[in-house]
């Protein structure tokens, strides 16, 4: 093995302020208001037999649309069937909080992505998944 590869490997195992920082952040997050209304709703929808009854049969209906949808046999009616079931699920009240909670999250993490953004030349997440861009 050369000197420069063992250089190589040694700075692919070290963190950087960047790699701290990350973790921070995280950390950081995980004690906002928004995090902690989204873990709480979440835990709720997910404990509310109500509201998992009606995800099922949302599930159900959406998974028997879209193999109606891939043979051609699907219908408007069955359209309106897939939105309707989706609708009386978010109308529950357990549910409607936990959506109200992710898009508080959602907002939450677009100011921080604002924030990270700002000092580079470009968007933070935006960018982050793309690959080959021009």
């Amino acid at each position: 093995m050369s000197v420069d590869s063992d250089a190589d490997a040694a700075a692919a195992t070290e963190t950087t302020d960047a790699d701290d920082l990350a973790r921070q952040l995280g950390e950081a997050i995980t004690e906002t208001p928004e995090y902690r209304a989204y873990e709480e709703t979440k835990e709720a929808v997910e404990t509310n037999e109500e509201v998992q009854s009606r995800i099922s049969d949302f599930e159900d209906l959406r998974q028997d649309f879209m193999l109606a949808r891939q043979t051609g046999d699907a219908t408007q009616e069955d359209v309106q069937e897939v939105q309707e079931a989706q609708a009386h699920l978010h109308d529950h009240p357990v549910m409607a909080e936990y959506l109200d909670a992710q898009d508080a999250l959602e907002a939450k993490f677009e100011a921080l992505n604002e924030l990270i953004s700002e000092p580079l030349s470009v968007d933070f997440v935006g960018e982050s998944g793309a690959c080959c861009q021009d």
